[in-house]
């Protein structure tokens, strides 16, 4: 068990991790109210590594990092990520509604 510092190593290991053992590998958050603090864990049982935090904008990063791990889980172990973003990136693509009746 290893806790990674630094959160761009984090996601670099574990999707390397991913991509090494899709079938095996897991992904588990865990948060702790009374500490205030969120653990990230990616394992494949052979190698298990661990990101801790306690800051609340770190919770962006770990919604990218659920958005990294659904397109790997869905278009497979060598999609492309480098397009994977977060929510603010999701809404800005969103087109606006108009006003009035569909013809």
């Amino acid at each position: 068990m290893v806790y990674i510092t630094s959160w761009d190593d984090f996601v670099e290991r574990s999707v390397q991790l991913f991509r090494a053992d899709p079938e095996k590998t897991r992904y588990v958050m865990k948060y702790r109210h009374s500490d205030g603090k969120l653990v990230l864990k990616v394992t494949d049982d052979k190698e298990c590594i661990k990101f801790k935090t306690d800051q609340a904008l770190d919770a962006k990063k770990m919604e990218k990092l659920n958005n990294i791990f659904f397109t790997l889980m869905a278009r497979g172990p060598d999609a492309d990520i480098s397009e994977v973003g977060g929510k603010e990136q999701t809404e800005a693509r969103a087109p606006k509604k108009g006003r009035g009746r569909k013809q």
